[in-house]
């Protein structure tokens, strides 16, 4: 198997580093060697957040360079647009149907971007879109915003559910569980309808 490219973008809180460790813990549990890594910059204040995973039968650095993501998961419109170099020719998008006005503009440093849109379909024509919030609150809690975003990744990877739910079992608390799974399935459900 080719090395696999996966970049996960968006701004702390959202539970992208969990989600990464997920992935990795995943394609480990799959025999493969894996690499990750993440820059948290601004995480606690809202700031941009990235966390790279790399996954092949032997991958030797963890960062990905530019225009190589297979893969790029955005927890948030804006970051889509942000980390678009990143993105490999032919690379498939994820992205969060969600807008989180960022500090710099809603502190007035920043003007807002008007054509946020038009851009994104610009960008990225045949990008998968979900709206995990939305599924998080019908699943009971919105907290697992996140982990209905790695459902909906889960059917972009080569991994099976199964994978997928022994790597959450493993990372995440025995009594947050079946609600995160919950929602995972959600994710896998809105991305395969699509």
């Amino acid at each position: 198997m080719k090395t696999m490219n996966v970049s996960l973008v968006g701004v702390g809180g959202q539970g992208i580093l969990l989600t990464s460790d997920i992935l990795a813990k995943t394609a480990a549990l799959a025999g493969l060697d894996v690499k990750k890594s993440e820059i948290h910059g601004m995480a606690q204040r809202g700031g941009s957040v990235i966390s790279q995973v790399r996954f092949g039968e032997k991958v030797y650095a963890p960062i990905i360079p530019d225009g190589a993501s297979d893969l790029l998961v955005s927890f948030e419109r804006l970051e889509a647009l942000r980390w678009r170099h990143l993105l490999a020719p032919g690379g498939k998008v994820l992205i969060n149907d969600m807008n989180m006005t960022p500090v710099t503009v809603s502190s007035g440093q920043q003007a807002a971007v008007t054509d946020l849109d038009d851009r994104l379909r610009a960008e990225y024509p045949s990008a998968l879109y979900v709206d995990a919030l939305a599924v998080a609150k019908e699943v009971g809690n919105t907290r697992t915003m996140n982990m209905v975003l790695a459902g909906a990744l889960s059917v972009l990877t080569p991994f099976s559910a199964e994978l997928w739910h022994q790597a959450m079992q493993a990372r995440i608390p025995a009594k947050l569980v079946d609600m995160n799974l919950k929602a995972f399935e959600a994710g896998r459900a809105c991305a395969a309808t699509r």
